[in-house]
């Protein structure tokens, strides 16, 4: 019996749903910054800023929220020196940590 061999499809990993990739990547000394992976923030980490500040995407409240939840982890002036596309981009992340999975969902039948 003559054995076939079956190539395997290559096995891409998966993206995780909260990493943008940047428009305009940053340096910190010799090292880019060419993506950013946010994770969803606890209460406490929202501390001292206002929740319809951040749904609204003020800078200033993201200023303060970014450097708690990214990785690697940004600073207030790189964040404050940041692309305003790739600013735009990691708030819609921000902004979906607000809502409930039940309005997640409502929101996207709208679109």
């Amino acid at each position: 019996m003559k054995t076939v061999d079956i190539e395997q499809p290559e096995v891409q990993p998966l993206v995780d749903d909260n990493t943008v990739f940047l428009d305009t990547p940053i340096r910190r000394g010799t090292t880019t910054i060419d993506s950013i992976t946010l994770r969803k923030p606890n209460s406490g980490e929202l501390r001292g800023i206002s929740l319809a500040e951040l749904l609204q995407m003020d800078v200033n409240s993201l200023i303060k929220v970014l450097p708690r939840i990214s990785t690697p982890t940004l600073t207030a002036v790189e964040v404050s020196t940041m692309d305003p596309a790739d600013l735009f981009a990691l708030s819609t992340k921000v902004s979906g940590f607000l809502l409930q999975k039940s309005m997640k969902t409502d929101a996207s039948l709208v679109a």
